[in-house]
């Protein structure tokens, strides 16, 4: 447990003592201006439940509380309480004791990327894959079982234009360029042909093949060149679902019989909805002009909500239905599966089952992820409303320019990670030409390139629109990657440098009560990582991740170049007398361990050297 974690228990404590047993004690760094280390403002909840002064309640607290082992003293500042730290023993305890992230439980299902295949990423799509792919690292960094999905719409007017314009204007693969690739030009062609219009029996049988699983081969060809790119950013799936196989599978039908036993929904007799099925979602959304939903047309035929409610049904475990079987492995040599209709049945239970479901989709689909979602509650699954998740984010443009796949304005997945690892060998050319001259260059520039991509694609919060720009991605100020990743290879340069001179860098021989204040402020923001993880599950976004990044490399930068009154440096680790350099190379020890541990969690790796 780390220290504020006990330190909010010790308050918890000393409240019930004074006759206030449901406080929740929020404990605070204090600001710079302020003294102590950490406060808590409980006094205003006791003296709220309780009656009485603040400021009197908070010197009662300061009185009662127990301290927990690390820190030194409490004072009561006015209604506050602060709390000091055992400088030594609080920055001994982060280095040798850190606190591990609180470990959760349950299976977690997220599916991202989804990507209709009928023509290759563009750089707008990495988005979706890298929030998606960081979320998982996330949740299972804090404990919970993730099981990553992929869906792929293989039934859809997509990929049924890019298989007809194949045939229709005669095209070859030359099977050396990337197929999604070709196959997307021709999706380009199709849709500037002034004679699309004219062509339109012609998709429209293609689309009945492919429903019928006819054509399945030639949409598998797509699928294996998306995940080539996908793998190569970082990113990694445990199934690929099809939509064919939802379909098949009876997904609709079993969601319709759960959603009929419930009052919110109905069969009108008359009215503009006379024979259809609706579902009414007024309780789960208010403020609907149209409170109602179709799920079934007079007809009978579906509508798209009502494929997705099953879909997401069988995520939650509410029904079984699917054949599997392995599609491909991953570069680290985990299967991939795949739904299929010759595979076999999920006795074991591996997919789906979920306690809680996040799904990685943009903006324009806020208010259907929403019905879905109140599908849920309209089921009386109220728990599995409450977790079934729509990780929603804006657009990514690029160079200020608006991307069309359409239309062919974009720049390509692969190209972007091409463009990435070319500008960063330049870089590493320019700042450093005896780098650039090893043999592990691209390898460096490799994870400088495709950790600027990731990062530029996390550090805003999702809903935020992004404009992707490639100077502003690849430099070393900033918010940016290699701005961490430097402060990382920094960080162990220190260490390489403390043993070279035949230092002990373990924390071997330290004197940690000769620490200052300079180094105690860097070990609070080490210790930090636990609370970071937990804050980033709970608002399910990485981006809090990746601010803590950079709050990491910026408290060491300051840290490195903190100067003393008369500006001569305080924290050469070399040059600091014995004792406390052993302290501050067991310090920058933990804290590049710190480095690589937070980037792992959003998908970037520290290079070998900068």
């Amino acid at each position: 447990m780390d220290l504020k974690a006990q330190l909010k228990l010790a308050v918890e404590a000393a409240a019930a003592h004074l006759g206030a047993p449901d406080t929740d004690a929020a404990i605070q760094e204090t600001p710079p201006s302020k003294s102590g280390d950490y406060g808590t403002p409980a006094a205003f909840l006791i003296a709220k439940a309780l009656g009485g002064n603040p400021a009197q309640i908070a010197a009662q607290l300061a009185a009662a509380v127990q301290l927990p082992a690390g820190i030194q003293k409490v004072e009561a500042a006015g209604p506050f309480l602060n709390f000091f730290v055992n400088r030594g023993d609080f920055v001994r305890n982060v280095v040798e004791n850190p606190a591990p992230i609180e470990a959760r439980v349950g299976k977690v299902v997220i599916e991202h990327t989804s990507v209709n295949p009928n023509k290759e990423l563009h750089v707008g799509h990495l988005r979706n894959v890298v929030l998606g792919d960081s979320m998982a690292r996330i949740f299972r960094a804090a404990g919970h079982t993730v099981e990553i999905q992929n869906y792929i719409d293989d039934t859809g007017r997509q990929a049924a234009e890019s298989i007809f314009a194949v045939n229709h204007y005669g095209l070859t693969w030359d099977g050396l360029q990337k197929y999604d690739r070709w196959l997307g030009e021709g999706y380009v062609r199709l849709n500037a042909d002034p004679q699309k219009a004219a062509l339109e029996p012609g998709i429209a049988e293609i689309m009945h093949k492919l429903e019928a699983g006819e054509l399945r081969a030639e949409v598998e060809k797509v699928v294996h060149a998306h995940l080539q790119t996908c793998f190569r950013l970082g990113a990694r799936y445990d199934l690929l679902n099809w939509e064919s196989d939802v379909v098949g599978s009876g997904f609709l039908t079993e969601a319709m019989n759960i959603l009929k036993n419930s009052p919110y929904t109905s069969r009108p007799t008359e009215g503009k909805y006379v024979g259809a099925f609706v579902m009414n979602v007024s309780e789960f959304m208010p403020g609907l002009e149209e409170p109602n939903v179709v799920l079934i047309r007079t007809d009978g035929t579906a509508m798209y909500a009502a494929k997705d409610i099953g879909y997401q049904f069988w995520k939650f475990g509410l029904f079984e239905g699917m054949k599997f079987k392995p599609f491909t492995t991953d570069p680290e040599g985990h299967t991939v599966w795949t739904s299929a209709p010759d595979g076999q049945p999920d006795l074991e239970r591996r997919f789906g089952h979920a306690q809680e479901v996040i799904n990685v989709i943009d903006s324009r689909q806020d208010h259907p992820q929403t019905v879905v979602r109140s599908s849920l509650g309209v089921a009386g699954e109220h728990e599995k409303k409450e977790r079934s998740i729509h990780l929603s984010y804006a657009f990514v443009t690029l160079e200020g320019q608006t991307i069309s796949g359409r239309k062919g304005i974009a720049v390509s997945a692969d190209d972007a990670m091409d463009e990435a690892e070319k500008r960063a060998l330049a870089v590493l050319h320019e700042v450093n030409p005896t780098l650039a001259a090893r043999d592990d260059a691209a390898e460096i520039a490799r994870r400088i390139g495709i950790g600027a991509i990731r990062f530029a694609m996390l550090k805003a919060e999702p809903t935020r629109q992004i404009d992707f720009r490639w100077d502003q991605a690849l430099a070393l100020n900033g918010d940016t990657a290699p701005y961490v990743q430097y402060a990382a290879v920094r960080a162990a340069s220190i260490l390489r440098k403390g043993q070279e001179a035949g230092h002990d860098v373990s924390g071997a021989g330290a004197n940690w009560d000769a620490l200052l204040d300079v180094d105690l402020t860097l070990a609070k923001i080490v210790a930090k990582l636990p609370e970071v993880v937990a804050q980033s599950v709970r608002v399910h976004s990485p981006h809090v991740v990746a601010a803590y990044a950079l709050d990491l490399a910026t408290s060491f930068n300051a840290w490195f170049n903190a100067k003393d009154k008369a500006g001569k440096p305080v924290t050469n680790v070399l040059q600091s007398p014995e004792g406390l350099r052993e302290a501050r190379f067991a310090l920058v020890a933990r804290l590049r361990r710190a480095f690589e541990e937070t980037l792992a969690l959003i998908g970037i790796e520290v290079p070998s050297a900068m």
